[in-house]
């Protein structure tokens, strides 16, 4: 799933792009993924952009004098952007917006499920963004991992969007692997040097990813590369201590670890694992 860096750099490479352009068109092209009624999904016809920008994994688009629109890519989403206009419907398309004066933007969606979502609000209605946690590089953030008491794990504490805002599933392993914390750790048992180096590294490892995305040019292709530290690499060496990186398997995702680096040596029980062994 693109998390904060790939969608910051996203919404930052649209901005560029179409600030001044004017909303020409809009092609609903997966009917579902609309979540709004009013106002109609054309009603930013005519106005031109006033910026693109991120809250957590949210893309906005303002317009001058006209409604907001909101983009959520979930999973499989992607952007192209489209420098000639085009009249094919790709398959797993969610919707096209046209511009005079910039390219086109279509968000498409690939894999099984279809959770891309798009809103069309009033100014000042927030919708799918309240209830967001802080961002992570805000202060209201710091002083969570600071002063919290959090018993969850901080796995799930960080992919809690009501917790904090853009984190996701890759960048939390990478960030608890650079912490060299467990992730099985709760945020009420860390010491102030834990937490301090959990904030700092949430901080280097978004910002160094950002620092990535940055790089890129168009949209957001299908294949975001291998931009992971950990994540998504079980079995393989750790990159500090050379142990093998081992994984906790869920139905819907799983959590790459170093046994060495963070948990004291110890494996962590994979259930899917053990359910296979009986």
């Amino acid at each position: 799933m693109p998390e904060l860096p790939e969608m910051q750099g996203l919404a930052e490479r649209l901005g560029s792009a179409l600030t001044g352009a004017t909303l020409s068109g809009v092609e609903p092209l997966q009917f579902s993924a609309l979540k709004t009624v009013l106002p109609p999904a054309d009603a930013a016809l005519g106005h031109s952009v006033e910026s693109v920008t991120r809250r957590g994994k949210y893309l906005l688009f303002d317009f001058v004098d006209g409604p907001r629109m909101i983009v959520h890519l979930s999973q499989g989403g992607r952007v192209d952007l489209e420098e000639t206009p085009k009249r094919t419907r790709p398959k797993g398309a969610v919707v096209r917006l046209r511009f005079d004066g910039g390219p086109d933007v279509l968000v498409k969606e690939f894999g099984a499920e279809r959770k891309a979502a798009w809103w069309v609000l009033e100014r000042g209605d927030d919708g799918p963004l309240d209830g967001l946690g802080p961002e992570p590089f805000s202060d209201e953030f710091a002083s969570l991992i600071r002063t919290g008491v959090d018993k969850r794990r901080i796995h799930t504490m960080l992919r809690d969007q009501r917790t904090v805002a853009g984190v996701g599933r890759g960048h939390t392993d990478d960030i608890l692997h650079r912490a060299q914390l467990s992730p099985y750790a709760t945020l009420a048992s860390l010491s102030a040097d834990e937490r301090e180096r959990l904030l700092t590294a949430v901080r280097d490892v978004l910002d160094d990813a950002l620092g990535g995305e940055r790089k890129r040019t168009g949209g957001l292709p299908t294949k975001l590369s291998d931009r992971f530290v950990v994540h998504g690499r079980a079995g393989r060496p750790c990159p500090r201590c050379g142990d093998d990186l081992r994984r906790v398997s869920y139905e819907s995702h799983e959590v790459v670890y170093c046994p060495t680096c963070q948990t004291g040596g110890k494996v962590l029980a994979d259930r899917r694992l053990s359910r296979l062994i009986r």
